[in-house]
């Protein structure tokens, strides 16, 4: 009998082994490594994904800044036969209430409706502050929501039907404790739209792409900013105000949001590797580009073992991986406690909280403080609108630069600076204008900070907990944004002085955070403490 090189026991070895070579040959990548390799940072794809899904930041300054023109003070003329009754005070507090009336009757704004004026004044505060606590607390509601089970895109759809819904109701306001009710259940549901609209556009672009594109969400909300003057412009009460402004969140639940995809990161950490892969495919094709078969998604703890992995191919690969290549997994899950839990990310958490409190305290705080240019109230909040752009434009490209650390260690101090000269300047001829430039400067440097700080706070935590950890950052920009009416009434050089302390203080702070850039989106925490060592 002939003798062969091989035994019986070899050949049937054989295709146990070629099948264990073929699994040890498919690459695993994270979502980062695949857009650089195969798919691209920033395509065809990515473009019409990040420019639908941050339509949204504008119907969120729709809903936030109608209250300066549906709360606004209308102006008021004397009627009174004789004009001792009016004299030349500036107030109708000193007037009787027969000897005046509202300029364009007393459906303008809620304000005249209601009389909102000298001893019921602190009630369109209270509007406010409401609404910024409605704010903080779907901020953090909503975080959650869209990490766990309703995801990026169902959140986003869920809390702009809310703003509908919500804004239209505010309109037929019976009374004025009803209109508080509203305005505080539309900041409930607007606190969600910025997080969710944020991370659905930004996580689908690669590492080096991600900063800019990130920072740029911001013109968004600009542009809604100024596109609502000219809306509140057309609109003169304040009725049809609110529909108006709520009728384009109707549009993009129903003509944007079911073109829109939802995040492969939330896919794959959820466990949902098929659904994630086709999205991956998806963008490579629409860039261009092609996506080998072999090619698979992993999560960050997966790829960091392939290295060893492939060494016992022959033996575990087949025992433990064989035709699991695409077969969905359990979901990895995640909330605000695990932040707490782990070390790495509990001091990173408590450092973001508090400059984001500060870093709100100074941006609303000079925006409040700086409208007393002399001009229609429709004009100053368009122009400052438009103020805040450069700052936009240069963090933007100093971003990838000089990276999101110094960057925002920076621009808090240069607006804390300038806010500190400000409180030492008179409100006197000269040293007034001179006050007032260093306001606009001031809310420049803090418009960049205000702008870095949300992709800053996404890339210092992992996906499984990116929008809990963003919602707290919400959360804490919203109860700086209730502080600040209270610190611009303490009038004088006061403002100043708490704005420059927090801007200041608020760069300290940023010193003990870590540089991000070029660094990869961990999906988990075993990957992020990896990734640290």
């Amino acid at each position: 009998m002939p003798t062969t090189p091989f035994s019986d026991s070899d050949e049937l070895r054989m295709p146990l082994v070629a099948v264990a070579a073929k699994e040890a040959e498919t690459e695993k990548l994270c979502i980062d490594e695949m857009l650089r390799k195969y798919c691209g940072e920033f395509g065809k794809w990515q473009l019409r994904h990040f420019i639908f899904t941050s339509l949204a930041w504008a119907l969120e300054a729709f809903h936030t800044m109608v209250m300066i023109f549906a709360d606004r003070e209308p102006e008021w003329r004397c009627t009174a036969t004789t004009s001792a009754a009016c004299g030349v005070v500036g107030s109708t507090c000193e007037i009787r209430p027969d000897d005046w009336e509202w300029i364009g009757g007393r459906g303008g704004a809620t304000v005249s409706e209601w009389g909102l004026v000298c001893g019921d004044k602190f009630k369109v505060g209270l509007v406010q502050s409401l609404f910024f606590a409605g704010c903080m607390i779907g901020a953090g509601i909503f975080g959650h929501l869209s990490d766990s089970f309703l995801g990026r895109k169902g959140s986003l759809m869920v809390v702009c039907a809310l703003n509908a819904i919500f804004g239209c109701l505010t309109a037929f306001s019976p009374n004025y404790w009803i209109y508080v009710i509203f305005r505080l259940l539309t900041g409930f549901s607007t606190g969600g739209v910025g997080l969710c609209a944020f991370v659905l556009a930004t996580e689908p672009i690669g590492p080096t792409k991600r900063g800019i594109a990130g920072m740029s969400t911001f013109y968004f909300f600009s542009i809604g900013i100024a596109i609502l003057s000219a809306v509140a412009y057309i609109f003169q009460t304040w009725r049809a105000l609110y529909i108006a402004s709520s009728i384009p969140s109707i549009l993009f639940v129903f003509l944007v949001i079911p073109f829109l995809s939802e995040s492969p990161r939330w896919y794959l950490v959820r466990g949902r590797v098929t659904e994630a892969m086709k999205i991956m495919s998806n963008i490579a094709s629409t860039n261009g580009k092609h996506l080998p078969s072999g090619v698979l998604l992993a999560l960050d703890e997966e790829t960091e073992v392939q290295a060893e992995a492939k060494t016992e191919a022959l033996t575990l690969t087949y025992k433990n991986n064989n035709n699991k290549s695409l077969e969905n997994k359990d979901a990895v899950g995640g909330s605000i406690v695990d932040v707490l839990r782990s070390p790495v990310t509990r001091i990173r958490l408590i450092l973001m909280v508090a400059i984001n409190f500060f870093c709100s305290v100074v941006y609303y705080g000079l925006s409040l403080n700086v409208v007393n240019l002399d001009t229609n109230l429709y004009m100053n909040v368009a122009l400052n609108a438009v103020a805040e752009m450069p700052a936009f434009g240069i963090t933007a490209i100093l971003l990838d630069k000089f990276g999101r650390k110094p960057l925002a260690i920076g621009t808090m101090w240069f607006s804390g600076l300038f806010c500190l000269l400000g409180s030492l300047m008179g409100n006197v001829g000269v040293w007034k204008l001179i006050r007032m430039v260093c306001g606009i400067l001031g809310i420049f440097g803090m418009a960049g900070t205000y702008n870095l700080l949300f992709i800053y706070t996404a890339e210092l935590f992992p996906t499984v907990v990116r929008n809990a950890a963003l919602g707290c950052a919400t959360q804490a920009v919203q109860m700086g944004a209730i502080l600040s009416p209270v610190v611009v009434v303490l009038g004088g050089w006061l403002p100043f002085a708490v704005f420059a302390v927090c801007g200041i203080v608020g760069g300290m702070f940023a010193f003990y955070l870590p540089e991000t850039l070029n660094q990869p989106l961990y999906d988990t925490f075993s990957g992020l403490e990896a990734g640290l060592v």
